[in-house]
């Protein structure tokens, strides 16, 4: 039988993807919102394409206010957006 492949979805576009094709936005106690490049750290996660474009829409939508259930302010956002394209560069 085939392993199943765990799917998420992407916060911006709203996508189903695999895990490996997203990254994952982690909100931890002491760091607050960091991009979790290994996917393995504790905390609750939230998972994003990586382009700028799925995090505009992310930041349209609210889609981290609805995934931690919280008020995202805009310096998170602007960090997510520099560490993305940072994310991007490296590829």
């Amino acid at each position: 039988m085939a392993k199943k492949i765990p799917l998420r979805q992407c916060i911006g576009c709203g996508e189903m993807k695999t895990k490996k094709e997203l990254l994952r936005i982690l909100k931890t106690e002491d760091e607050g919102f960091i991009i979790d490049a290994t996917g393995r750290k504790n905390g609750r996660g939230a998972y994003i394409c990586p382009t700028t474009e799925c995090l505009k829409k992310a930041v349209k939508s609210r889609g981290l206010e609805r995934s931690f259930k919280m008020a995202v302010s805009d310096e998170v956002y602007e960090s997510l957006t520099k560490e993305i394209e940072a994310f991007g560069a490296e590829k």
